[in-house]
């Protein structure tokens, strides 16, 4: 079981298992809370909790189009 602990006081800390439901990041383009399953970003091995971003589906799917010269055009 992997689990964050963080102090709330000299006397007392809070202790949680990290699992599928409570990962959670921001879009890097949009701010939007993004839930995670760490399994799908790092399953894979190639990347790192510090180093690692997960944009949202709308940013994603705008990054996309716009690679695919289907995106608004400016």
């Amino acid at each position: 079981m992997f689990y964050v602990k963080e102090p709330i006081s000299d006397t007392m800390e809070i202790t949680i298992e990290i699992n599928d439901e409570n990962v959670f990041c921001r879009c890097p383009i949009c701010g939007r809370e993004i839930l995670v399953d760490l399994e799908d970003v790092l399953g894979d091995g190639n990347g790192d909790l510090f180093g690692t971003s997960v944009m949202c589906e709308d940013c994603s799917r705008e990054l996309m189009e716009a690679g695919d010269g289907n995106g608004p055009e400016a």
